[in-house]
């Protein structure tokens, strides 16, 4: 039975990497664009998201919160090279891409799925690390519609040759004629994928962080959710609306704390699944999940593509004592730093710092820090032991002729 839908959206999030000593000219580019302007957090437009980040995180990830509107007009006042300069210093900038006309296109052979990408974000960390977010939704949607479109579109910056038809997205559109002019357009932001790929980042599958919420006939006190457990787990696996897999919930770590709701967690992304029984399922927490959770979920997934950083770095001889400092900062100010004090919140990030096996991760690099730590003392101790004897013999050598002299005196 197909089940009907009132409300959904799919982010689809692209991580690239911009060479550190590149990132400067990076952020003046972007603001060279005249479709990207700076997103600037206000903390009565913007309340909700202040309260949930704790204040080291919002001075982290949301600098603009300290931006008065005199402190605002001085910075647009500046050169844009000037502008650039001082955004490169902060810890986090995030980018709203404003595209003149919603990008409609059509997903699919034979009935079409519609779908427009409404919003476009870029958040920019000072180490280079970035995150392209793109919001899409379907016109009319079904529910096999919501499973096809995110399984197809996902893989749409794959190359289209090794592709077979029922993975193709032909974009119908004034923007974009064909789904190559798409990929374009976003290669034309993100850049180049060498250094993500250094860092083993995918730059083919974009990550998939998906609301969708039913109708209540279908979900409901009479109506349970074992009858449509199967769809949850399609929609959580990222699979097509015809699979044929097993269908067990394997890999798949859920949270359910809101009424009527399923949260999916897997390496691939995170959906939520939800019910119109509870009226909160598409008035409020829509817009909580793609704020509060999706901004939570985007610095979890920084601190994984930043420990690769720090492994890769580790392996350079010419790097050590430089990305020693780094990593005992990053364990200070964001490791065992709390993101927020809210109860599902902190949940939250705790499932997804598991899934993505951070914790896994963080236990290499600081083995990794402690042998080098270790080596550099031995070398140090070394090269003491020998300023010493060296020192000791010149005394030696210079008490000796001084006796000699002395003899002969």
């Amino acid at each position: 039975m197909e089940l009907k839908i009132n409300y959904q959206y799919t982010y689809f999030i692209h991580p690239f990497v911009v060479k550190q000593k590149k990132y400067q000219k990076y952020i003046l580019r972007l603001l060279k664009d005249e479709n990207c302007k700076l997103k600037r957090f206000e903390k009565e437009k913007d309340l909700k998201l202040y309260k949930y980040f704790t204040p080291k995180m919002r001075e982290l990830l949301f600098s603009s919160f300290s931006f008065t509107n005199a402190k605002y007009a001085k910075f647009k006042d500046m050169p844009i090279e000037t502008q650039s300069a001082v955004l490169a210093k902060y810890p986090c900038v995030i980018f709203e891409y404003t595209i003149k006309k919603d990008i409609q296109g059509k997903a699919g052979e034979g009935k079409g799925i519609f779908f427009k990408i409404r919003k476009m974000e870029l958040i920019c960390f000072q180490t280079g690390i970035c995150f392209l977010c793109m919001k899409t939704d379907i016109d009319e949607p079904t529910f096999s519609d919501v499973l096809n479109f995110n399984y197809k579109f996902r893989d749409i910056k794959q190359d289209n040759k090794t592709l077979n038809s029922y993975d193709k997205i032909h974009i119908q559109t004034d923007s974009f004629s064909s789904i190559d002019k798409l990929t374009d357009f976003i290669t034309n932001i993100t850049g180049s994928n060498v250094e993500a790929i250094k860092l083993d980042v995918d730059t083919e599958r974009f990550l998939t962080y998906a609301y969708v919420c039913i109708d209540q006939a279908d979900w409901n006190t009479e109506n349970t959710f074992d009858k449509i457990e199967h769809n949850f787990i399609k929609f959580a696996r990222i699979l097509p609306a015809d699979n044929s897999a097993s269908l067990q919930e394997e890999e798949i770590l859920s949270l359910a704390k809101w009424k009527y709701t399923k949260m999916g967690m897997t390496k691939q992304g995170i959906t939520l699944f939800s019910s119109s029984a509870d009226i909160n399922n598409y008035t409020i927490l829509p817009s909580e999940f793609e704020q509060q959770y999706l901004y939570t979920y985007i610095f979890e997934l920084y601190k994984k593509i930043y420990l690769k950083k720090l492994s890769l770095e580790f392996k350079q001889a010419s790097k050590v004592k430089e990305v020693r400092k780094a990593f005992i900062q990053f364990t200070k100010n964001i490791w065992i730093q709390e993101i927020t004090e809210d109860e599902i919140g902190t949940m939250f990030a705790h499932k997804v710092k598991e899934v993505l096996g951070l914790d896994k991760l963080y236990n290499e690099v600081k083995n990794e820090y402690d042998v080098l730590y270790k080596e550099f003392n031995i070398e140090k101790n070394r090269n003491l032991t020998i300023g010493i004897s060296v020192i000791l013999v010149a005394s030696l050598i210079f008490n000796i002729l001084n006796f000699v002299l002395l003899s002969n005196w």
